[in-house]
């Protein structure tokens, strides 16, 4: 594993940075309880929206990160009524034909029942993970991502469904079914035999032929078909490790190991990549932050499954790209509507992707959340949502 001379975010520093992620959490209450918080902010704040993006799991994350940590009662309040919207929402199917009901119902609802012991949340997450399910295809063994089943030009997953996963483990786990984690068992396997190169590195998309047999890989949100999309590398870090806490299957360590490696051969000395890996140190191109707090994520969950030394070099990894994060991209002008950490991308148009531009450069919903969630993984022993 590559290592860095940078400093690490010690405990103390940790414990006062989630204080700190804390107090804009409760400033931004009054915007995003009654409404959900936009998957990116514009001018680094954060419009409102209805509960019918991918993204609008990540603010619920956020204050059940925040009530882990404060106990008050506001937090926990405003996080069950958000429950109420999610409930709401998959029962009237509001925008959730696609792949991202983990995202949507893990830092919502599953943690809503981990925490205290909601009902309502946990059946709105089993009703998730039975939408999630209703998208897997037979021919090629995969969760389509989104649009119409089964038409050719969607006949594809993407990485992210990775960080999806998790909610069919839960699913079997709570109900005692075993269909939704052997779904996700036929999923990884496919996305393991085509998404990672040969050198670790990871196609944001991979499209499979009418007859179950693998086409090719393409992008969608990175630079070009070939190149290192920031944010799905980080997707194939964490999202490798944690299908190994459920099934302990060694080849999912080893995954791990190979998009981790191919990530820190591709970063800034900051430690904080560029939107796509394809560019490194002495570019214009925006960063991504989110991938960063994502991937310190990954590596203080690998830590509790390696070898003590492995996972000492993981912990020290973590600590130094936190610091980064905590010293140069956090927010510290705290009032309603700011996020956690700047300087994130959401969708940066290229000549060769088809991308919609916007969220460049700017604050992140999920960016935000893992990076609460790394620090929170530094100062407790934490029960994840995922």
């Amino acid at each position: 594993m590559k290592t860095f001379d940078l400093p690490v975010l010690d405990n103390t520093a940790a414990a006062a940075a989630l204080d700190e992620a804390c107090d804009q959490v409760r400033i931004n209450l009054p915007l995003y309880t009654d409404r959900c918080q936009n998957h990116s902010s514009v001018n680094n704040l954060y419009p409102a929206c209805d509960n019918n993006q991918w993204t609008c799991g990540f603010w619920p994350g956020e204050v059940w990160l925040a009530y882990e940590r404060t106990g008050e009662e506001s937090f926990k309040q405003s996080a069950l009524t958000l429950v109420d919207s999610f409930a709401y929402r998959i029962d009237h199917k509001i925008e959730v034909d696609h792949h991202d009901m983990g995202f949507l119902y893990s830092p919502s609802c599953v943690a809503a029942y981990k925490l205290v012991g909601s009902e309502k949340a946990r059946d709105a997450a089993i009703k998730a993970a039975d939408q999630l399910i209703s998208r897997f295809q037979e021919k090629g063994q995969f969760i389509q991502a989104w649009g119409e089943m089964g038409a050719p030009e969607n006949y594809r997953y993407i990485i992210d469904c990775l960080l999806n996963l998790p909610l069919l483990y839960w699913a079997t786990e709570t109900t005692g079914d075993n269909k939704y984690a052997d779904i996700a068992h036929r999923h990884i396997t496919t996305c393991l035999a085509n998404s990672f190169r040969p050198d670790g590195s990871t196609y944001h998309t991979f499209f499979m032929n009418p007859d179950g047999t693998p086409s090719h890989g393409a992008t969608c949100q990175g630079y070009k078909d070939d190149s290192f999309w920031a944010r799905g590398q980080a997707w194939g870090v964490y999202g490798s490790v944690l299908s190994y806490r459920y099934t302990k299957n060694p080849e999912y360590l080893d995954t791990f190991r190979k998009a981790l490696n191919f990530y820190l051969t591709r970063l800034p000395d900051d430690l904080v990549p560029y939107w796509d890996m394809i560019f490194t140190t002495g570019t214009e191109e925006p960063r991504d932050s989110s991938s960063a707090a994502i991937v310190a994520c990954g590596l203080l969950e690998a830590a509790k499954y390696l070898p003590a030394d492995e996972a000492a070099a993981c912990d020290k990894l973590a600590r130094q790209m936190m610091g980064s994060l905590v010293k140069n991209y956090a927010v510290h002008d705290h009032k309603p509507g700011a996020g956690q950490i700047l300087h994130g991308t959401y969708s940066k148009k290229s000549p060769y992707n088809t991308c919609t531009p916007e969220g460049v450069d700017e604050c992140t919903s999920w960016g935000d959340y893992f990076y609460m969630e790394a620090l929170t993984r530094l100062t407790k022993d934490w029960q994840l949502y995922w």
